[in-house]
């Protein structure tokens, strides 16, 4: 894995959201984003994460955080994770790894003692210039929303 930290500026990325909308990190300069990757739509501890930056969502957009999410789940599945939980910001489908990579968000993992390859949870804090503020390595996914907004204090 490629570990980006603080104090880089982002890799742009370009990528297709729930909707089939085209999403870019310059679409959303002169604003913060926390960009979180995720393993897996409608899994237990992802929905948790998901559902927690929802529920708490106007509260990031006042404190102008723009959220955005990635994982390797197809489009379609990305539309029925947003209509089952009422999600408000784009899920972008990186199927082919291209945003995940650049992030060096992909690695060995390992589950009950067997190793695997695949995505590390984990949410970036860009700025309005493009530079990433804090990396969250390990978020706490019922608190995750707390922890972005605790960063930029």
């Amino acid at each position: 894995m490629n570990k980006l930290e603080a104090g880089v500026k982002a890799p742009v990325f370009s990528g297709k959201d729930q909707n089939g909308k085209t999403v870019k990190l310059s679409d959303f300069k002169g604003k913060k984003v926390a960009l979180y990757f995720y393993p897996q739509d409608m899994t237990p501890t992802c929905t948790v994460q998901a559902c927690n930056l929802r529920d708490n969502y106007s509260l990031l957009q006042a404190n102008g955080i723009q959220v955005i999410g990635v994982s390797p789940d197809e489009v379609s599945s990305h539309k029925k994770f947003e209509e089952r939980h009422q999600l408000p910001f784009p899920l972008i489908a990186d199927t082919k790894h291209a945003i995940i990579e650049k992030y060096g968000v992909w690695g060995e993992k390992q589950l009950y003692g067997r190793k695997y390859m695949g995505l590390h949870r984990t949410t970036f804090l860009i700025n309005e210039k493009g530079i990433i503020e804090k990396v969250f390595l390990k978020p706490k996914s019922k608190q995750h929303a707390e922890e972005i907004l605790d960063a930029i204090k």
